[in-house]
């Protein structure tokens, strides 16, 4: 259902015809008229103080004869013909509009560039500039949290006590319970800083810093699924390594470990929608610039971002109002992917694979 509400504020961008046109000011000027309170008030008219008519008024003359009209035309030289100083009506300013191939009818051109200009007379809704970033920032924050989280989960099921497990295991699944703004907040007033120190970059909010805020947002996930999975793997398994030689290393990275594979599969990918739409990190860390560029020092922008920071800010109704709720929509198409991919692929492949089916 939130799919379907999301959806279907981002049909009039499917509308290719002329019915719906971009809302313009000469349009809501010409359209609405003031509120009347009551009936409507008489026609106000001059007093008069008497019953004749009063005396019409020439305008002075200096000499004896009058000047003509005719007289007064501008001078013309040569057969130049007169330019039209009218006024265009309402009607004809829309049809220039839709000539200039500006306007919503034209929206979708503009997807496939890479600038970001919703607000100003010619609109241009590039979507590749907030996809690049959206990607760059997910990479980032995948690489870190990924094999953080994978090898304490690890550590946690096969080397740790049972005092030492009691100890970590609770410490980073408080991770989770921190606010999204509070670590934003935080990669705002601390880590910027730090890492600008550290490398020397010129932007102080970019993808990078970005990057490291969502991490920490997605290690607990993606480490209690996988400690999950790595203490369901059979103790038998764990035995029969030990009791042929193998080191507890090695029965940890080669005979464990492969066989949790499914489980961790999903949680990464469980990380990697975690970040993909994490809205209040990017608005306070990635710097909010719709950049196109490989350096991950470059500010960023994201598609939850640009949505949390413009949509109280649009008009109801308008084409930036329904590209918005498109970006939702993809944003919603991502995730389910996502999940199907995590459903079937693992379910259906890897874990026949590992258990030799």
């Amino acid at each position: 259902m939130i799919f379907i509400f999301v959806f279907k504020e981002s049909l009039p961008l499917f509308s290719f015809g002329n019915s719906d046109k971009a809302k313009t000011e000469i349009q809501s000027n010409s359209a609405n008229k003031p509120e009347t309170y009551g009936t409507p008030a008489e026609e106000l008219k001059p007093e008069s103080y008497s019953a004749e008519p009063t005396e019409e008024l020439k305008p002075e003359t200096y000499g004896s004869e009058p000047v003509s009209t005719d007289d007064l035309k501008p001078e013309s030289y040569g057969d130049t013909p007169k330019e039209d100083l009218s006024v265009p009506t309402p009607d004809e300013t829309m049809d220039a509009v839709s000539e200039n191939k500006e306007g919503a009818d034209r929206t979708w051109s503009t997807f496939f560039t890479t600038e970001w200009v919703p607000v100003s007379d010619n609109p241009r809704f590039g979507l590749l500039g907030l996809l690049i970033g959206t990607l760059k920032v997910t990479i980032i924050a995948m690489l870190i949290a990924g094999p953080l989280a994978v090898l304490a989960a690890l550590f946690t099921s096969c080397f740790a006590s049972k005092r030492v497990k009691e100890i970590i295991k609770p410490i980073i699944e408080m991770l989770a319970a921190f606010p999204s703004v509070v670590i934003g907040f935080f990669a705002l007033m601390v880590l910027a800083s730090f890492f600008q120190n550290v490398f020397g970059y010129d932007s102080r909010l970019n993808a990078f810093v970005g990057g490291v805020a969502m991490a920490l947002a997605a290690i607990p996930i993606i480490y209690t699924i996988s400690e999950d999975a790595l203490a369901a793997v059979p103790k038998t398994y764990t035995e029969a390594s030990l009791a042929l030689g193998a080191s507890k290393w090695q029965t940890a990275f080669f005979v464990v470990l492969p066989a949790a594979t499914p489980g961790i599969f999903a949680a990464l990918l469980l990380g990697v929608g975690r970040v993909f739409g994490e809205t209040m990190i990017a608005l306070m860390a990635t710097g909010n610039a719709a950049l196109v560029s490989a350096n991950p020092f470059e500010s960023v922008r994201t598609f939850a971002a640009t949505i949390g920071s413009e949509m109280s800010e649009t008009v109801f109704g308008d084409t930036h109002y329904s590209v918005l709720f498109f970006i939702g929509s993809l944003l919603f198409i991502f995730s389910f992917a996502l999940n199907a991919i995590a459903e079937f692929y693992v379910k259906g492949k890897l874990l026949k694979k590992f258990q030799g089916k």
